[in-house]
């Protein structure tokens, strides 16, 4: 029944990341630990696995229909890579639950400035 559960998951995650240009770790991750009770180290690990693939084909949809400033991906590309390096050595050498609550810590500010920024947005 586990399989269903991921196939579930991958097609939520995969729709919403690419509907609104998250990487799916925003909705993974979390998935991964409250649902399969994954480790946070391993959540994180498998989510950025599974996401190629779906940053691969949205990227590409996006492209096609002319949505990518090359400009700025080449400079975010190559950073990214590189704080990717860097991040994945901390994570791993993070306590878990310490890593959960930072991940934790991170959504919750994030959904509040959108929030703000929403509401700023509706009254302009």
């Amino acid at each position: 029944m586990e399989i269903v559960g991921y196939v579930l998951l991958g097609l939520g995650a995969g729709a919403a990341a690419s509907l609104l240009g998250i990487g799916g770790g925003v909705i993974f991750v979390p998935a991964l630990v409250i649902l399969f009770e994954f480790e946070q180290q391993t959540a994180q690990g498998t989510s950025l696995v599974v996401i190629v693939a779906t940053v691969l084909v949205g990227a590409a949809t996006h492209h096609r229909h002319g949505r990518v400033d090359w400009r700025t991906v080449w400079p975010l590309a190559v950073t990214g890579a590189i704080g990717g390096v860097l991040g994945s050595r901390l994570a791993l050498a993070i306590d878990p639950s310490a890593l959960r609550r930072l991940f934790a810590a991170f959504l919750v500010l994030i959904a509040i400035r959108m929030a703000n920024r929403t509401r700023r947005s509706a009254h302009e």
